[in-house]
């Protein structure tokens, strides 16, 4: 199976090593990010797409994840 981001072939987490690595930063940061901001899921992750100091990694990952839920809320309406 290939990663959904860059095609390289995936671990446990359905991702490549790498995007796992920074999906797992991401997710753990949201907390944080959360907790002192109270911004939303979608919200946070639109902020690290446009962050010009967001390494290319975690950009590719939050875009992604944006898209996902992108998806998600069309199934929904």
């Amino acid at each position: 199976m290939k990663c959904p981001i860059c095609n390289r072939e995936v671990g446990e987490q359905g991702y490549c090593k790498l995007h796992a690595e920074v999906y797992e930063v991401v997710i753990k940061k949201y907390d944080r990010w959360k907790k002192a901001t109270e911004i939303s899921w979608k919200e946070y992750l639109r902020e690290i797409a446009k962050n010009p100091l967001t390494g290319e990694w975690a950009r590719e990952v939050a875009q992604y994840l944006t898209e996902v839920e992108d998806r998600k809320n069309v199934k929904n309406s």
